[in-house]
């Protein structure tokens, strides 16, 4: 028995549990995984540093609550700028083709920012420039931040993403502060959550590992998992089913590759395989200053390349970077890690876009039901959707309910 059972312990289910212990709520989070930090995960690299599989940039980093977390616990935060905020080259000056590519994804992001909420909603993809040769690139890049192609995407959903601009990172990893958030909170590991029994005065949360009777829960699973569990709940919640339905969660993969001879490219900097094509992966150099490479896979390729396994993807990456730099590069380059995403079954995806109509989903979603059902994620966020402050504000607002509801008399 436990006041709050907590579902899921990534960083919305870390950001409730410890807002609720502040305030003196008992409650205890319980996670399928055999570590808490869902989709943040820091591991080893083999060659003396860090390395993100999960999320790995503070995102408005300028009001990130997990900034001010890390520099309150004195995390180290790198403040240089994205590598995609600055020419896409390795080496020298942009061409005019990258420069060219620039100005069509402004031109684009800036329709986006101008699309009025009293239009109706409509995909993404009709906002692309007919017959633009960038189109292609352009769908590619949206695979990597919204994990989908503009045709499956919510064109009101994009427009009320809230970014500032600033994209900052934590050095030893951002799985790594999220983790270590949870430090001393009651979890429950290796606990995988069958059905909430609602039918009682006390919910009854049925595990693997036995029955948890609480006052409240808080549902903090992946958007695609409440949307593939219709039995959940009991009675059903067909409403919730629904709503995750309309906000499934996209792919992006990471693989990262050591690079040796890494010194003959500018730090941070990226490159796409292809200029010409939406089935094509985004290679970040030398991330931090190290010798390595980021290599990022989206979507529909990432998805294929899932199916084949971790020597898909560097098959693929080989192939482009040989293509872009000479067949002897092959030589440099060695596979460190990787984690795919869809085949999680505790994630089943990366992050969540909304489908083209269903932007209002994202607040049916977080909607509570019965005063003592609470739900909370990046699904859940109007605005930060697919971000790790955005799930952290969510988890925030649903422990500051449960806590303002413990306090009503009666």
């Amino acid at each position: 028995m436990t006041e709050v059972v907590i579902i899921g312990a990534g960083a919305a289910g870390i950001a409730a549990a410890r807002a609720l212990h502040d305030a003196g709520v008992d409650a205890l989070m319980v996670e399928a995984r055999d570590r808490v930090g869902g989709r943040a995960w820091t591991v080893d690299s083999g060659q003396g540093f860090p390395i993100d599989l999960g999320c790995g940039w503070l995102h408005s980093a300028d009001r990130n609550p997990w900034r001010e977390i890390a520099e309150a616990g004195g995390w180290d935060v790198d403040h240089t700028p994205p590598p995609w905020s600055r020419p896409t080259l390795p080496k020298g000056a942009p061409t005019p083709e990258q420069a060219k590519f620039g100005e069509a994804i402004g031109r684009f992001r800036g329709s986006l920012e101008d699309f009025p909420e009293s239009e109706p909603d409509r995909a993404a993809s009709t906002y692309l420039e007919p017959g633009n040769r960038w189109n292609p690139l352009l769908d590619a890049v949206s695979t990597y931040y919204s994990g989908a192609e503009l045709e499956y995407v919510s064109l009101r959903d994009l427009a009320r993403y809230d970014d500032t601009g600033v994209n900052w990172r934590v050095t030893d990893g951002y799985g790594g502060l999220i983790a270590d958030h949870a430090f001393g909170l009651p979890v429950k590991l290796n606990c995988i959550v069958t059905r909430i029994d609602r039918r009682g005065k006390k919910l009854r949360v049925e595990t693997n590992d036995g029955v948890i009777d609480a006052d409240a829960v808080i549902v903090t699973l992946p958007s695609t998992v409440i949307a593939e569990t219709p039995d959940l709940f009991l009675p059903a919640l067909p409403e919730k089913v629904e709503a995750a339905m309309g906000l499934p969660l996209g792919l992006a993969d990471k693989l990262y590759l050591s690079l040796e001879g890494a010194e003959e490219f500018h730090e941070e900097s990226r490159a796409f395989g292809k200029m010409d094509r939406t089935a094509t992966a985004a290679y970040h150099f030398r991330p931090f200053g190290r010798g390595e490479i980021e290599a990022y896979f989206g979507g529909t390729l990432a998805a294929e390349l899932e199916r084949d396994g971790e020597g898909a993807f560097v098959d693929f990456a080989v192939a482009e970077l040989v293509a872009l730099y000479g067949s002897d590069f092959a030589k440099r380059l060695a596979p460190l890690a990787s984690h795919f995403w869809l085949t999680d079954p505790f994630a089943r995806g990366s992050y969540s876009y909304a489908k083209p109509g269903h932007a209002d989903d994202r607040a049916r979603l977080a909607a509570t039901v019965e005063d003592r059902i609470y739900f909370a994620g990046e699904a859940c966020s109007r605005a930060d959707y697919s971000t790790a402050h955005g799930a952290y504000l969510t988890g925030v607002a649903a422990a500051n309910a449960i806590a303002q509801n413990r306090r009503k008399p009666g």
